[in-house]
Formats: C-alpha cells, sequence, structure tokens
C-alpha cells in the first residue's frame, strides 16, 4: 500500500506549486489525535484545545508545536529553567519530531521582555546570504528568474544557518540551567525514537520525490523506499550525534569544526543545483541585536521584530491603520470589520513589498512606516463602504532619498513557533524556520539545511529601479515572521506567533485583535477562522464559517478564494492567570503549572 501511495505521490510532480499547495492544506489534526499523548498533562492539553479551551496554570507556561517539544520545555520550566532555557529544549526537540519545519540548520527571530527590567531585547538569528552570492544568483543565463522549486531543492538555496547560535545567544544572556542538560530529552528521543505524527507523515508523503533527490535525505525519511506511517518509531542516531557536540562544546563545532565542513560540502556538492556557501560564511556568522518594533493600538503596547523582519512593522501598521475604527462593536462575523481588516492589510503589504528588507543593506524608513500622522493618512483611505479598487504604497519620512521597486518574493509557509513565559515574570516568544517544507531538502549530520535565500527577490530590479530585497553578500532576507509581545502600562498581557509564510501576519494580527477588541479567551482567538488579504485576494479558510462570507465579501468588491488556512499559532495570555493556547489546525499544546 505504501508504493501505491508513493507512486501516486511521484505523480504530483508535473505540478510543483500544486503539490506545495496541497502540502500546505494537509488536513488538521484537530485535538491532535494520532499524535503521541506522553503524560497526563499533554492528554488534558489536548482535550482542552479540542473543547476550545486555554490551559490555565499561575507560575509558567509554554505554548509549542509538538507534544513531545512542549514536554521538553515544561521539564526544564518545572525544575526552574528560565523561558532562554526551556526554548533551548524545545527547539532541539522540534527540530527532530518536526523537521520540515525549523531545526539546528534554520534561523529565528526571538524577542524577549525581561522580568525584572521590564526591557523587550529583540535578537536576529535570520539566515545570511554567502559571501559569494550576487544579485543574479536566482536568475538564468538570460537573466530571468527561475522557477520556484528550481531554485529550492539543492544547494543554492541555502542561507548560513542562525539557529544554535541563537539558542547559545540567549542561554548565555538569560539561561540559569546547565546548557548541556538542556538537549537530554532530544539526545533521548533521537536514540530511542519517537512516533511520527499524523502531519510529519502527511507532509512527507506529499513531497516524496523532492526527498528522495538526495541520498542521505532519502534514507532517512523513505527508507526502503516506502513512506513514513503514523505512528511508525523513527530513529535519528546521527541528530543525537550533533546534539550531543553541541552539549558539550557549543556551536564552536557546528560554525568552525567538522560540522561546518559537513554543510559546506553538502550546500557545494549538491548535484544538480550547488550552491556557494563557504567554510568563512560559518566562521563569521553573528546573532545580531536589533531595536523592537512597537506600536501603540488603543491601550495597549504591541512589539514586534524589526527588519530584516517585517513583521513587527506590518503588524504594526495594520493595528494603527485600524486604531480608530471600532472593531469592537462590529463583532468577528461582521464583513464590515473584515474589510477594514483585509483592505488595511493590503496598504501595509503595499509599503512592506517596497520598502522592508534587510536594514543594514538599504535604508528602510522604519520611524517613518509607523509614525502616528503617517499611519492616520493611510488609515483615511479606509473610510469608504467597500473594497479599495487598488492599493499603492505610500510615502513615508525617508531618511535617504532613494527609491525602490516593488517586490512580492514568494515565501511559503513551513515555520513553527514557540511562546514561553517563566515563574520569574519573563516573556519569550520565538518564531522558527527553515523557509519552505523540509528546506533545501539536503540533510547534514541529522537535520535539515534551509532554503531560505528564496526569500529575497529573485528580481535585482524592476524597469532600472533597485528591489531593497534584492540578494547581496552577507545580507539577510526580507522574513514575514512576527513573534510579538502585547503589553500594558509596560506589563505583558499576551505573546504571540504563528508559522504560515507571509500569511503569518494576518494570522497574528488576528489573534491579538480577536483577544483585545473581540474579548475572545486566548484559545478562542487563537482557533477563529482566518481571513487572509495581502495583495487583493481574499482568502478564507475552508470549513468555517469564514467561507460562508464570501458572497459578503463578493459584494463589497473582492475577489474571493476559499481554502485551507493551516495557521499554527501558539499564543499565552497574563492576568489574574496564565492561559495558554495552541492552534487546533496543527499538533501544538500548551503546558503550565
Amino acid at each position: 500500500m505504501k508504493y501505491l501511495v508513493l507512486l501516486t505521490v511521484l505523480a504530483l510532480w508535473a505540478a510543483p506549486l500544486a503539490a506545495q499547495q496541497a502540502a500546505d492544506a494537509v488536513a488538521p489534526e484537530g485535538s491532535g489525535a494520532g499524535a503521541v499523548v506522553t503524560s497526563p498533562a499533554v492528554a488534558e492539553a489536548q482535550a482542552a484545545k479540542a473543547a476550545g479551551k486555554p490551559v490555565e496554570a499561575q507560575d509558567w507556561m509554554v505554548s509549542a508545536a509538538n507534544p513531545l517539544a512542549a514536554e521538553a520545555g515544561a521539564r526544564v520550566l518545572r525544575e526552574g529553567g528560565t523561558a532562554a532555557d526551556a526554548m533551548v529544549a524545545v527547539q532541539a526537540v522540534l527540530g527532530l519530531v518536526e523537521p520540515q519545519s525549523s531545526g539546528l540548520g534554520g534561523g529565528a527571530f526571538l524577542l524577549w521582555q525581561d522580568g525584572e527590567t521590564g526591557e523587550i531585547i529583540t535578537l536576529d538569528g535570520r539566515e545570511t546570504a554567502p559571501l559569494a552570492a550576487t544579485p543574479r544568483l536566482f536568475q538564468d543565463e538570460d537573466g530571468k528568474p527561475l522557477q520556484f522549486y528550481d531554485a529550492v531543492v539543492g544547494g543554492r538555496s541555502v542561507g548560513v544557518p542562525g539557529t544554535p547560535a541563537l539558542m547559545k545567544s540567549a542561554h548565555e544572556r538569560w539561561g540559569r540551567a546547565d546548557w548541556a542538560g538542556l538537549f537530554d530529552d532530544a539526545i533521548r528521543l533521537a536514540e530511542d525514537g519517537f512516533e511520527v505524527s499524523p502531519r510529519l507523515a502527511g507532509m512527507v508523503a506529499l513531497d516524496a520525490l523532492r526527498l528522495s533527490r538526495f541520498k542521505v535525505t532519502r534514507e532517512y525519511f523513505l527508507s526502503d523506499n516506502s513512506l513514513l506511517e503514523v505512528g511508525e518509531v523513527l530513529r535519528n542516531p546521527a541528530y543525537a550525534d550533533t546534539l550531543r557536540r553541541l552539549a558539550e562544546e557549543g556551536p564552536a563545532p557546528f560554525y568552525t569544526g567538522e560540522i561546518a565542513r559537513d554543510i559546506v560540502a553538502a550546500v557545494r556538492g549538491a548535484e544538480g543545483n550547488p550552491g556557494v556557501m563557504s567554510e568563512a560564511d560559518l566562521a563569521i556568522y553573528r546573532v545580531k541585536e536589533r531595536a523592537p518594533v512597537c506600536v501603540a493600538y488603543r491601550v495597549w503596547e504591541v512589539c514586534g521584530m524589526g527588519p530584516p523582519s517585517s513583521g513587527g512593522l506590518t503588524v504594526g501598521q495594520i493595528l494603527g491603520m485600524l486604531e480608530p475604527y471600532d472593531l469592537a462593536a462590529m463583532g468577528p462575523r461582521d464583513p464590515r470589520a473584515w474589510r477594514l481588516i483585509g483592505d488595511a492589510s493590503r496598504l501595509a503589504f503595499a509599503d512592506r513589498g517596497r520598502y522592508m528588507a534587510d536594514a543594514d543593506f538599504v535604508p528602510v524608513p522604519v520611524k517613518g512606516l509607523i509614525a502616528k500622522d503617517y499611519v492616520a493618512k493611510r488609515s483615511e483611505l479606509l473610510r469608504g463602504d467597500d473594497a479599495l479598487p487598488e492599493v499603492a504604497p505610500g510615502r513615508p519620512e525617508f531618511d535617504h532619498a532613494l527609491h525602490f521597486a516593488d517586490d512580492r518574493s514568494i515565501e511559503f509557509p513551513s515555520t513553527s513557533h514557540i511562546s514561553l513565559t517563566d515563574r520569574y515574570g519573563n516573556v519569550l516568544s520565538m518564531t522558527t524556520t527553515i523557509e519552505n517544507a523540509f528546506g533545501s531538502r539536503l540533510m547534514v549530520r541529522g537535520f535539515l539545511l534551509n532554503n531560505e535565500l528564496t526569500d529575497f527577490s529573485f528580481r535585482s530590479h524592476e524597469e532600472g529601479v533597485p528591489v531593497a530585497n534584492r540578494v547581496a553578500p552577507g545580507k539577510r532576507p526580507r522574513s514575514s515572521m512576527a513573534p510579538t509581545i502585547v503589553r500594558r502600562d509596560g506589563v505583558p498581557v499576551m505573546v504571540v506567533g504563528s508559522p504560515g509564510g507571509s500569511r503569518i501576519i494576518g494570522y497574528v494580527v488576528k489573534t491579538i485583535i480577536a483577544h483585545l477588541d473581540w474579548k475572545m479567551d486566548v484559545q478562542q482567538a487563537v482557533s477563529l477562522p482566518n481571513l487572509v488579504n495581502r495583495f487583493g485576494v481574499f482568502d478564507l479558510e475552508a470549513g468555517t464559517w469564514a467561507a460562508d462570507m464570501a458572497g459578503e465579501l463578493e459584494a463589497l468588491g473582492y475577489e474571493v478564494a476559499v481554502r485551507p488556512l493551516i495557521s499554527g499559532v501558539q499564543a499565552i495570555s497574563m492576568g489574574d492567570a496564565l492561559r495558554g493556547g495552541a492552534d487546533p489546525r496543527r499538533e501544538g499544546v500548551a503546558l503550565g503549572e
């Protein structure tokens, strides 16, 4: 039977984009049925999610995309570790049990609010382009952009990973637990094996041909040329060995030692699509501390990640444009509310496409894009009753007289999010990724390498005007990842984030509005149907009441598409208690005590 399924999957290769859309639409797991129930706490959390209720706690909380990863974080927090300690444990397990989404071969953005000082600090662990990369990296000999999967699969798309360095940097700054012990759960699971979840099995089936292209990857995911089955025990001794090296020596071997040499060999030796990464690229990689992007929204302050992520700026712009409008009075099923949200998003995405990129390489008008007078002018465009017939980038105050071309770089969803708070009052929000499902499909020492460079624009110029998000040596590609901390008078009230490619921004905005304006508890806010408009088409989540709004939104002037919108929001609200929510569309849970 498995062979028959494999043959069916191979037939999908004739339409690679359709196959990717199918992968994005892997059936939601509901309460996580079929996933491993490893403890009574996980069983209770899954039952709460299925019932649409948040998990409540007093001292600490973890919300992560897989029960095994959440349990690893819970152990660390229970034993007195900080949110930074728990993040290391969670990420190490996610890279094993959810390898299609994140891992050591990828990158991440992290927000931290310190429990003592109240300060918000952001760390940029985004991947970088190799020094040998050029603006024509993703163009053919005639200067035309490559097809997406021609660029993705292989070494060309691999950026220098940042996740191991970010894990270590966060632990050095804010950790209390012994570094080596944070890998115990992941090492044990890698050696003894873990039960394959429904989502992992489904994603492998839909991506079988690409996974079979490289020997090491094929032997792990498609052993004996057969598909993984749900509940099958999968072992990864190579990953266990890698984690032991990290536990004993920190990330040094990853960036300057044997692991680095193996990464470069895999990238440069990728048959049919080699990359240009060198050992020097890994050796010079550094995590960067960035200024947070914080925007006032009613009585709250919403803080996110700045460039090279577009998440904080775009979420902030959308909420800023919506502030003059009484969304609370309209409610979540009012098409007028979604007209406002949808068109605010379109306006923000227009600015995103033109202005947002790695601020170390191009001038990004960060202050101008979220300035109150500028956002107010953009908000005025929402005053009508129907959909905006067209949108265009605005003209924010700029520190430089440079202009950029519009850009809509492709950004497919395969990412993960971790929300954490500890007994010391620290709050952590981290979105972590290898970009496309299974990244470049290259596997080294038990982990997959990212395809993050395809988040750059494949075009360097448009009619002679440069694209801000073009490829450059050492540059970090623009992202939509939007790890977010919401606070009131400096006190955190919500931590939230999601996977989902460029739809991440819409998923996060929806969850914030549902919780703050529509007074839903955090689980209700996470579970609320997704309605997302980035570039004009209103995407409505299939199988929910959102799809029933198609006619009303069409009457307002929108083109509508009903499709699966598989977000993966992980959120925690803070008040008289900690309340955790996990997206019912995926396998994650919230655990706390």
